[in-house]
């Protein structure tokens, strides 16, 4: 698709939601993303991108107003503030960036916004928060809404529940619909990840595609804090046993051919498993390039919910001549 309509991304990560908003038609005025791997991964895919450096790239410090006008802002905001993983501070978490996002969309005044968060983010302990968030955009000029969607709806093969926010403007507002769920399912992780388990001719291959028949559990992007990357808290790796992986780590490679037991991960696997196309290379080594793609929102959902954007700001109200 071509594109003709423009965006700016904040906290734009490794650039799963922006590849979905290309995929819908939309041109990138400027990525915002403050770490540095992340940063190198959206330059190293799309050298034309404008990914913003310095001061500016942080979402504290980043001016909007350059870009005043364009179609829409997005987001993936941090999601700690709002995580059942977490201490659920909200408002009160330092992490929370929805006011700085909050003075961007009164700087820049997009036709629609569309922001990504976690689960988390609709528990009742926030059902204030939520409605307060409601009420600044509406001075704003915008009508809000958000929805749970599962990534697995759009042909992700992973369970991630994930809420998306959108604020169209008041004029264009009864445009919007939310996409609407695929009639067909995902493939299993056996289905999705057979030829790159096999790929150094690993002989067990086959028997365990067969057996690794179920979407995969939420991939989890872990924190700097902490060591390694791994595939989640204890319950998320008795899922992934389940499915014949061993989630205690990431492989360098693919099992080879005569690998026994239970193989690992390799960082371009559990990329494919968050809907990103193969060609999209990651920056730095195997644990900065896995929590890149563990944080990432699915591309298929974000180009789902930007198409139904696309159309809500380009479609023009018909006006009924009568006689």
């Amino acid at each position: 698709m071509r594109a003709t309509l423009t965006s700016v991304e904040l906290c734009a990560g490794a650039g799963g939601q922006a590849l979905g908003l290309e995929k819908s038609g939309f041109s990138h005025e400027a990525l915002v993303e403050i770490e540095n791997h992340c940063r190198n991964t959206l330059r190293l895919n799309r050298p034309q991108w404008n990914v913003v450096e310095g001061d500016q790239a942080d979402l504290n410090h980043f001016d909007g107003r350059p870009y005043a006008g364009i179609d829409l802002l997005a987001g993936g905001l941090p999601c700690p503030p709002f995580s059942v993983a977490g201490k659920q501070l909200g408002d009160a978490d330092e992490r929370n960036l929805f006011p700085h996002a909050l003075r961007v969309v009164d700087e820049i005044r997009p036709k629609a916004i569309m922001i990504e968060n976690v689960r988390g983010f609709l528990d009742a302990v926030f059902a204030d928060y939520r409605q307060h968030l409601k009420r600044q955009l509406s001075k704003l000029g915008y009508e809000t809404d958000w929805h749970l969607f599962n990534a697995s709806d759009f042909g992700v093969p992973q369970l991630r529940p994930r809420v998306v926010i959108v604020a169209i403007r008041k004029d264009l507002a009864e445009n919007f619909t939310w996409p609407v769920s695929l009639e067909t399912s995902p493939r299993t992780v056996g289905q999705t990840l057979f030829d790159l388990m096999g790929e150094r001719g690993w002989r067990g291959a086959a028997k365990w595609r067969d057996g690794a028949d179920e979407i995969a559990p939420t991939v989890v992007g872990g924190s700097k804090k902490h060591g390694g990357p791994d595939l989640g808290p204890t319950r998320a790796k008795r899922a992934w046993a389940t499915l014949g992986v061993d989630g205690m780590g990431i492989a360098n490679e693919a099992p080879d051919r005569d690998f026994v037991g239970m193989p690992r991960l390799t960082v371009r696997m559990v990329a494919r498993l968050q809907g990103f196309p193969d060609e999209w290379a990651f920056s730095g080594k195997k644990t900065p390039a896995y929590r890149q793609i563990g944080n990432a929102f699915p591309p298929p959902v974000a180009a789902a919910v930007s198409a139904r954007i696309s159309e809500a700001i380009t479609t023009r109200k018909s006006v009924q001549v009568v006689a």
